[in-house]
């Protein structure tokens, strides 16, 4: 959620996996392999694999690549132990981070994202510091070019179970529980309303500011977290400006 609206967010992401594609298709690979160990490889009864496949598809990860790393989740009997594990902080300017990591070394990973936090100016916290500050949501960002209107976008998505609908300057935010997230997504899709991201994410409840030197510095944290291996998302309550 690094940027000041999911539309920020969407062009910052996908600028970065056009620069590190490579990293971008192992960590969703091995998220897509872990997902299929834990809940089965049929992404109808298995949300983590579901929304892995959606992240895969909206960064261009090649089907053999998927359909390799489903087949070694599902074949999987021993190898390394992924656990994951959310880390909690305060980057620059006191902004709330949350970091969401798959590892199979907690040490290790401990201490890189304890490092990052410290290298850009801001530092690691105990569990709950922040977490109090995010609820976890489904998110669905449509394009305005997709061609559906205001208020059909939200009779459809409030009929389905959707709780908000946002309008934004670039495109629409549906945002709905976890829980109604298969509901939604269907009712988009039944009516061919394309989807630019869809996830299920820790929004803030409410957003700090940040000009300048601090929002280049939280931008800073976030690229440094984002690049490390073991780091899958990372969540924020920094609102930072486009051009920054």
């Amino acid at each position: 959620m690094s940027g000041h609206s999911k539309w920020a967010n969407i062009k910052h992401k996908k600028g970065k996996a056009d620069a590190a594609r490579g990293k971008i298709t192992t960590k969703i690979s091995r998220e897509i392999t872990i997902a299929v160990k834990m809940g089965g490889p049929d992404p109808t009864g298995n949300m983590k694999l579901k929304l892995a496949l959606t992240k895969a598809k909206a960064n261009n990860v090649p089907k053999d690549n998927i359909q390799r790393a489903i087949d070694k989740g599902a074949g999987a009997a021993g190898g390394a132990a992924y656990e994951e594990i959310t880390y909690e902080g305060y980057g620059p300017a006191g902004v709330a981070v949350m970091v969401s990591a798959l590892t199979d070394n907690r040490n290790r990973t401990a201490a890189d994202v304890r490092h990052i936090f410290s290298k850009h100016g801001g530092n690691l916290g105990e569990s709950g510091c922040v977490g109090w500050m995010f609820k976890r949501k489904g998110v669905f960002a449509i394009d305005k070019e997709s061609g559906v209107g205001d208020e059909d976008l939200m009779m459809l998505a409030l009929d389905a179970g959707a709780e908000d609908v946002k309008t934004e300057e670039e495109g629409y935010e549906v945002i709905t529980q976890p829980e109604d997230y298969d509901a939604v997504e269907k009712a988009l899709s039944d009516s061919s309303v394309e989807v630019a991201m869809s996830e299920i994410a820790m929004v803030p409840d409410t957003m700090v500011s940040l000009e300048g030197a601090d929002a280049n510095k939280t931008q800073n944290l976030i690229d440094a977290l984002e690049d490390n291996d073991d780091v899958q998302d990372v969540y924020t309550n920094a609102d930072l400006p486009d051009e920054e």
